[in-house]
Formats: structure tokens, sequence, C-alpha cells
């Protein structure tokens, strides 16, 4: 008897079939494609770590999501739960000498515990891009066009990505002189957009009304840029401010860009605010109920490896904007083989240049062998949609004959 482990997956993991897979490695090489074109170069670190990497400023992955293993020497190792702190790690280690900005992208896996949800994954294919070395408004911009162009290549419709600022919360926190536990817990209420909760908590605190009434309306400031002017008339602190000018210069150089109509703005969107240090965003398809991509500038980051760089970035998640793609109908089925070579005892030499000739035009050629019920190749054809069936015979020599697939 089999063991029911033995014909199973673990939980979050999953086998990609040759349809989902042909899909998967076609929209990976448009990506890496789009990626290099962008002046952009690719990068790739392991995917086994020390814990040690990721256990200086407080990551978006909490330890308990990471997968940890033991090495013979007693130290701890980790699955990477994410990409951009290991390439933070090379930037500071081994490319202090190559000229600034450095645009770098990668593609791979990374590992982690986590709710378990439809396009929530614990082993998640990931493709990203770091710019680093240049603070300020147009690197901003330049990744999150990048985001948007990338979706339009693609072929998404229906997306748009909303754009945050972490500064205007860290503005508000500040000014309330209040505790780090509980920013965390007011950051998270906001996060959640858990309206009667934050209202509960922010009676308890003792701090301003103003502030408090700011805050309680941080989750509802969200839509065009008429939020931005509103965000501003309510706001004292200069950090705050700041933050809201911020969002402008990097919306007026998107909106040069003819991509306005793409772009939404999320002021309570607030998430992981010790990681990030200004804007952050990420993108939302109408057939998800969480995000395809997300990024932000991190500016501390690579300072934890050595090395003081501003930095910005995004990933986006390859399962999930395959699942928005399919529900657009933007996928495809694997391309059929073109040629069915037939080859009779003595011939092989022949049908095997043949067939190499075939593949040097990018032609799908696939030599017959009598298996599985089709003892004839015509009815082989048929079946598998062969369009064409080359054979190779020992008096007639070569016979080519296209095959009826009405």
């Amino acid at each position: 008897m089999i063991g029911k482990l033995k014909l199973s997956l673990p939980d979050g993991v999953q086998d990609y079939l040759p349809d989902e897979c042909y899909n998967k490695r076609r929209i990976e090489d448009r990506i890496r494609k789009f990626f290099y074109l962008s002046g952009y170069n690719e990068i790739e670190t392991p995917v086994i770590e020390f814990f040690d990497v990721f256990a200086g400023v407080k990551p978006s992955i909490d330890q308990e999501q990471m997968f940890k293993l033991i090495d013979p020497e007693g130290r701890i190792l980790v699955l990477r739960p994410d990409i951009t702190m290991p390439i933070a790690r090379v930037v500071g280690t081994k490319m202090a000498n190559h000229p600034l900005p450095l645009r770098l992208f990668y593609l791979g896996n990374v590992y982690r515990y986590g709710e378990f949800q439809a396009g929530k994954q614990r082993e998640v294919a990931q493709a990203g891009v770091e710019l680093l070395g240049v603070g300020g408004p147009e690197a901003d911009a330049e990744v999150i066009a990048m985001a948007i162009q990338l979706f339009l290549d693609l072929g998404l419709d229906e997306f748009q990505i909303d754009i945050g600022q972490v500064e205007f919360f860290k503005g508000l926190i500040e000014e309330a002189g209040i505790s780090e536990q509980e920013a965390e817990e007011i950051r998270a209420l906001i996060d959640q957009k858990n309206m009667l909760a934050l209202e509960m908590l922010l009676k308890k605190l003792p701090i301003s009304e103003h502030i408090k009434d700011t805050m309680y309306r941080l989750p509802q400031l969200y839509g065009d840029s008429e939020i931005l002017k509103e965000a501003m008339k309510i706001s004292r602190n200069p950090k705050c401010r700041a933050a809201l000018e911020n969002i402008y210069q990097v919306y007026g150089i998107l909106k040069d860009y003819g991509f306005d109509r793409y772009v939404t703005f999320d002021l309570g969107m607030v998430q992981s605010f010790n990681f990030y240090t200004g804007i952050i965003f990420r993108g939302i398809t109408r057939e998800l109920g969480y995000p395809v991509c997300g990024g932000g500038r991190y500016d501390r980051l690579v300072s934890e490896f050595g090395r003081d760089l501003p930095a910005t970035g995004f990933a986006v998640g390859i399962k999930r904007l395959l699942i928005a793609l399919e529900r657009q109908g933007k996928l495809e089925e694997i391309p059929q083989v073109d040629v069915l070579v037939v080859v009779e005892n003595g011939q092989m030499g022949r049908a095997y240049e043949f067939m190499q000739q075939l593949k040097s035009r990018n032609k799908r050629v696939e030599m017959f062998l009598p298996t599985g019920g089709f003892a004839n190749p015509l009815d082989y054809a048929r079946e598998r949609r062969i369009p064409k069936v080359v054979e190779f015979k020992e008096k007639e020599g070569v016979v080519e004959y296209e095959v009826d697939l009405e």
C-alpha cells in the first residue's frame, strides 16, 4: 500500500503541469526581457542564507514565517523569505566598486509560512527590480512606471497602482508621542481598515483630538488626486506635508508618462513602516482580492550590510500574475508539434539530421514511437493535432504529406 503523503504535496506548494509551466516560463521570459531592455542587469542569490541576513532592520517577513534549518556547525539557516535583503547583502559586500546607480533585477523563488489562501503560497515565484544609489521622486517614479508598463506589455487589463507614503503616518506618530507598541496597534488597524476597533483604541490614547481625527480618517483617504489635496488641508506636521509633496512629485512624473489613469492614492496603506522609508505602492486587479505586485523605498536597508545607499524597487508575484491573466483569458495553449517524423530501419541518421534542421528554424518536431495504442502514425498525428508527417523510408526515400485535422 502506498503511503498517503507519498502521493501528496505539502501545503502551499504546487506542481506545474505542462500547460501551466509553458505559460509560467513564457511570462518569466517576457519579464526578464522587459527588465533587461529597461537597463537592469540580472542578479541571482542562493536559496539558502544565514538567518542573520534577515535579522537586522525589521523586514516585512516575521521570523515566525521563515523556514529554518540548522547546518552541521549549529548555525541557523533559512530558505530565503525575500530576495531584496540578499541583494542588499550583495551590494553592501561585493559591489562597492560598481558605478551608481545600480539597476538590478531578479527572478526566483522565496519561501515563507503565512496565512494560507488562494494565491498565497509557501513557495512563491517572484520577479522584481531594485534601483540603488538614487534618492528622490525620479527613481520612485521609474520603478512604478516599470510596474505599469510591465502589466500593459503582458496584456493585463483593468489594473491600478495604489500609492502611499509611510512618512505621512510616521509624522503623525512622532507628533502623537506614543509608544512603539501603540503605534504598531494603530498601524495594524489602519492597514486592515478596521474603523470600529481603531476608533476605540484612539479614544484611550492621550493624544490631541486633531491627531486622533487625522489617524481615524487615514483608512478613508483613498482615491484620486483630490485625496492628496484633502490630506494637505488637514496636515499640520512638516513631516506629513513633506510626504505629501513627495507623492505629488512622483505623481507629476507618472502623469507626464501618461500613466495617471492607472494611479490611485491610499494614505491608509501603512504596512511594514519600519522597513519602508517613503513611497510605497501595490498593484491591484479586479480579478484578485490581493495585490499582484508591491514595493517602495527602503533607504536604510543596505546600511545593514556596511554601505549607505538609498534604494527603491518592487516585486511581482508570478503565480498571482498568472491567475489574473488566466481570469482575463490572456494565457495561451502549448503550441502543437509542427512535424511528426516516421523512420524505417537504416534511415535514423538522415531523419535525425532533418529533425535538427527543423529545430534550427524553431519548428517543433517529434519522432514517432509506436506505443500507447497507436500503431499507425497517421492516427497518432490526428490525435495529437500534428499537421504534417514526414516518413523516411528505405526504398521510397522521403515521403511528406499533410494531415487532415478536421
